[in-house]
């Protein structure tokens, strides 16, 4: 080869002077280093770079090794430093170590050994290897660390967690916080993604799915979603989803993303409170527009009427006449007293802001509702029947639950059908978990086509009675909703209306 005649050749330098110089423009330590039998020790041969590496000539150290170990490795890297160099003598296996040393201008420096042992006929063992100044790897490595140290700290701080989906081999790999917020175990500490799916809320896994896949494919720049994910004791949590692809291929597939996991479970449930009470707020104040409107509708008409009358009282001179139209005023006075004990009475549903609630056996309450309307029961003939079980408990406000079954049993009674005999059936069902009550009667019924918009409103009457008022149904209705529950209507005009009463017992 033309490099080996070169090197060969008369006129070039000679293998020595060759290899010296090769050997300056290595910036690591080449050394060899020798045990002998009686574990006295040498450096035959030291490059041009002890001086960077250990701060001493090389001719120094190929006349006395000890300094390297007296003077410049740490003391506390000492030990570790000669147990490894022993180890690698007695088995003959290659030598690596990383050390410390105190250099005269430089300071503290991070070294790394390498070297393969030879055994001599002699018993002594021969070294050949090299010395690395580490010193910037280990002050990256340490940046790295505290790197990692600051970015778990704000992770903790921030409640937060991490994963990383490897997307080549299909799994995804959490931190210890982010298994904490997830509530897995160790086993679960790198698992596949169709696994993270299963705990994924049913009604969430469909925006899920689209969220990731509209990442991965670079519709989006990062990927977000808000889940719930079932821990180990079947309760789910709110997590707030956040990630980014960190490495595609040449094609733009994606091979790896990362992101972060939060438990904000704690804001969902402030945020559904919040939502609540503005519900509330919003209701309250449409009833309270309702509410002034009964009221200015009401008192108005009775403030026409007294106001019309009292101005024909000043002109009536016929001491009948005025009687008459006294009389008329009395009444009028005695249909606002009741106007404003029906409106006074629908303030106190409305103001109540948490109704006391006990456990009311409803067969109890139906018995004393029978006692109370046992007159007009006898008077009129009507059949009760009763499919409520003794033992049924309910969790109701006692003067509410009271009034409600008097209301639909008094409307029963009063528009019963004057061809047949009054039925009236009181059914406890189930439905979803809640308790239902349907009370249901064969009387004159109710044309829900022309009445249905107006059939719970405020003095709506649908059927010419004399006692007819039009307040039992509206504040009936006010009431179940108060408790969280609501009323349904089926009738039928000549055959018969039944009310379904559903109790929501856990407001």
């Amino acid at each position: 080869m033309a490099f080996e005649n070169y090197v060969n050749s008369n006129e070039s330098y000679t293998s020595n002077q060759f290899y010296e110089k090769l050997l300056r423009e290595i910036p690591d330590l080449i050394f060899q280093f020798k045990i002998e039998k009686d574990n006295t020790y040498s450096m035959p041969f030291v490059s041009h770079s002890a001086m960077e590496i250990y701060g001493f000539d090389k001719d120094f150290l190929e006349h006395d090794a000890g300094p390297i170990i007296t003077e410049r490795i740490l003391k506390e890297d000492v030990k570790g430093f000669l147990k490894s160099v022993l180890k690698s003598r007695d088995t003959l296996t290659r030598w690596n170590h990383e050390y410390r040393v105190q250099l005269p201008k430089k300071g503290v420096r991070w070294l790394k050994g390498s070297a393969k042992p030879e055994a001599m006929k002699d018993g002594s063992v021969v070294f050949y290897g090299r010395i690395t100044d580490i010193t910037a790897n280990k002050e990256q490595e340490l940046r790295l660390v505290l790197s990692e140290k600051r970015f778990e700290f704000a992770l903790e701080a921030s409640m937060g967690g991490v994963w990383d989906w490897n997307l080549v081999n299909n799994t995804v790999f959490y931190s210890e916080q982010s298994m904490k917020i997830l509530d897995l175990d160790e086993a679960e500490g790198i698992n596949s993604f169709e696994n993270c799916i299963s705990k994924v809320h049913p009604d969430d896994q469909k925006e899920y799915l689209t969220d990731i896949d509209m990442h991965l494919k670079g519709i989006t720049d990062v990927y977000e979603n808000l889940h719930r994910v079932k821990g180990r004791k079947g309760t789910y949590k709110w997590i707030l989803d956040r990630g980014k692809v960190i490495e595609r291929d040449k094609s733009g597939k994606p091979l790896r993303i990362i992101g972060t996991h939060t438990d904000i479970s704690s804001q969902k449930e402030r945020e559904d409170e919040l939502k609540k009470t503005l519900d509330i707020v919003s209701e309250q104040n449409s009833r309270l527009l309702n509410f002034a409107h009964i009221v200015s509708h009401n008192l108005r008409s009775h403030a026409g009427n007294f106001t019309m009358l009292l101005d024909l009282v000043d002109d009536i001179q016929d001491s009948g006449e005025r009687e008459e139209t006294l009389q008329h005023l009395r009444t009028i006075s005695n249909d606002l007293t009741q106007t404003i004990e029906h409106l006074n009475e629908l303030v106190n549903i409305h103001t109540e802001i948490k109704i006391a609630r006990e456990n009311l056996n409803l067969h109890e309450f139906f018995q004393r509702t029978l006692n109370v309307l046992s007159e007009k029961i006898n008077k009129h003939d009507v059949k009760i029947i009763s499919l409520i079980p003794d033992d049924v408990q309910i969790n109701y406000n006692p003067a509410y639950l009271e009034s409600i079954l008097l209301n639909f049993t008094t409307n029963a009674i009063k528009y019963s059908h004057p061809d047949r005999r009054l039925e009236i059936t009181y059914q406890l069902t189930y439905e979803k978990g809640k308790k239902v009550l349907t009370i249901s009667d064969n009387g004159l019924g109710i044309d829900l086509e022309k009445y249905k918009d107006s059939l719970f409103g405020m003095y709506k009457t649908f059927h010419q009675h004399p006692d007819s008022r039009g307040i039992g149904l509206f504040i009936t209705k006010n009431q179940v909703e108060a408790m969280g529950g609501k009323i349904e209507v089926k009738s039928k005009v000549g055959e018969g209306t039944a009310f379904k009463i559903y109790f929501n017992e856990k407001v």
